[in-house]
């Protein structure tokens, strides 16, 4: 299916020429490569072949040379987030720079960066236009750079990615002309970008943050750290299957279709259990990121400001 659609937009591409209506296929194809990103996610967790090189072959084509995301950077940070999901420390996904997932993070931050930090809940959205874009950078920059564990099929991802950014730049470059070009490009890393992120987002974001020193037993980690978004079809259509956070995390080689039933369960033992289990409308989800973040923020501000004072808006 997903390849009739790709195959789809490459012809109305190529049939619409110089036309300002290439932007709904550039939209398009943002919405179609994060889908075969959500394909290589369950290539990751061994979902749909029976042997793991399979999966691996799977997921490395997809992922890599149709999205153009290097599958053993996403396989090394994915893993460590699955391990120890919203732990400091130990969770990549909450150790980045450009938002502050958790107060220690916020605290030394000064000047623009602290300005940025106290709003970042409403930026957050925003912000993801630009993640398509970083999700390539860092996949060039892990496969180019020397680390001391060496990366599992490094040039056949190089070798990959380069033929991919040469076919897709080269055509669009090659029909359209250049202001257009930077255009479309622009929409679909824009459209790519915040796809993912918003489906990824209320996974975690504004659960437990894990301290570095507490130690939690598989299932509290998991449980505690997710968050299901409620519904059946819709939803995991949309996110891949993400919907179903807390199954995943549980049993993340369990294939997409099986989620649901897996979910009856593991509600019936939080409930005996008295464990919390957290699902939430997709709405209510976006408003928990975006207020905690922007309470976390708070932690940026001038040390030498009264709290109260700034609530009073005085200084």
């Amino acid at each position: 299916m997903l390849m009739v659609a790709l195959c789809g937009a490459v012809a109305g591409f190529v049939l619409l020429g110089h036309s300002w209506l290439q932007l709904l296929i550039a939209g398009a194809l943002g919405i179609i490569f994060t889908q075969f990103a959500f394909l290589a996610h369950e290539a990751a967790h061994r979902q749909i072949f029976a042997k793991g090189t399979t999966n691996d072959r799977y997921g490395r084509i997809l992922g890599t040379a149709f999205v153009g995301i290097s599958y053993s950077w996403w396989m090394n940070k994915h893993s460590r987030h699955h391990a120890n999901p919203n732990r400091v420390g130990k969770d990549p996904d909450i150790e980045g720079e450009a938002l502050a997932f958790y107060e220690e993070k916020a605290v030394p931050r000064t000047g623009l960066r602290a300005i940025i930090a106290r709003k970042q809940g409403y930026l957050f959205f925003p912000m993801l236009i630009l993640e398509g874009l970083n999700l390539h950078y860092a996949s060039v920059k892990s496969l180019v750079t020397r680390s001391e564990k060496p990366t599992k099929g490094r040039f056949v991802e190089i070798g990959m990615l380069a033929g991919r950014f040469a076919l897709y730049l080269g055509a669009v470059f090659w029909v359209l002309p250049v202001g257009m070009a930077f255009a479309f490009l622009g929409v679909q890393l824009a459209i790519f970008g915040l796809y993912m992120g918003a489906s990824f987002a209320p996974n975690h974001k504004g659960m437990p943050i894990i301290p570095a020193e507490v130690k939690l037993d598989f299932f509290s980690r998991q449980v505690r750290t997710s968050r299901n978004i409620a519904g059946r079809f819709w939803p995991t259509v949309l996110m891949g299957g993400l919907n179903y956070q807390v199954e995943h995390h549980l049993f993340p080689s369990m294939a997409r279709p099986h989620l649901a039933r897996a979910r009856l369960l593991v509600r019936q033992h939080c409930q005996d259990h008295d464990v919390p289990y957290t699902e939430v409308s997709l709405a209510s989800s976006y408003g928990t990121v975006v207020s905690y973040l922007n309470r976390v923020g708070l932690a940026a501000r001038d040390p030498f400001a009264c709290p109260v004072a700034s609530q009073l808006g005085r200084r």
